[in-house]
């Protein structure tokens, strides 16, 4: 599978509602996988594309909004859509505070859950991308030598290069090849630059 490719999760009790809906999503180009149980999908493999679930309310064992719960708590990617014939007011209320896009009931408009998985996967594809533009800025910054690290916060907390030198105890021309080097690993252009992306680091950290 395509670090591209959209996955649908389909999880429902009853099969007769799987395969339909597997047939549906099939059909609308997506790759598909279908399960009977909340806890037969919790061992599935995180697909690296963007991915949505189509969850049954009422299930034996671990029921939908249970199952919500353990995707979030497990920091997984995936959005949520619920699809039941059980639904009630307060049922909804709780999934739409969880996170989840929409709360459709059955029998189901086939317009109205695509386009609710559209919205699930389109979300999912701008997390994956805050999460990778993350990870790469995060790389930048430990690629900083111990010293690097040093003249990086120093400059961050406004200090000039002759005061860097003197805190160090090193030359303001070996202070002036470090902060080179900084500015060239972590891309930023600027003072006001760095120091944006020092904080942006330091909020992923925290």
């Amino acid at each position: 599978m395509s670090e591209d490719a959209s996955t649908v999760f389909v999880v429902d009790d009853d099969e007769s509602v799987g395969r339909a809906l597997g047939r549906l999503l099939h059909g609308a180009g997506y790759e598909v996988a279908v399960y009977t149980s909340a806890a037969e999908f919790i061992d599935c493999t995180q697909p690296d594309g963007p991915a949505c679930a189509v969850l049954d309310l009422a299930m034996p064992g671990m029921d939908g909004l249970e199952l919500q719960a353990r995707l979030a708590d497990e920091n997984r990617a995936i959005g949520v859509v619920f699809l039941t014939g059980h639904g009630d007011i307060p049922a909804s209320v709780e999934a739409m505070k969880q996170g989840a896009v929409d709360f459709l009931i059955k029998p189901v408009d086939e317009s109205h859950l695509l386009q609710a998985i559209e919205v699930a996967l389109n979300r999912q594809k701008q997390i994956i991308a805050s999460r990778s533009h993350s990870a790469a800025l995060r790389q930048r910054f430990n690629s900083l030598s111990g010293r690097e690290q040093e003249v990086l916060r120093l400059v961050v907390d406004g200090l000039r290069n002759k005061q860097i030198a003197y805190e160090l105890g090193i030359s303001e021309k070996t202070v002036k090849v470090h902060r080179s080097r900084v500015m060239h690993k972590t891309g930023a252009r600027t003072a006001a630059q760095l120091v944006r992306l020092f904080v942006a680091v330091d909020n992923i950290d925290n």
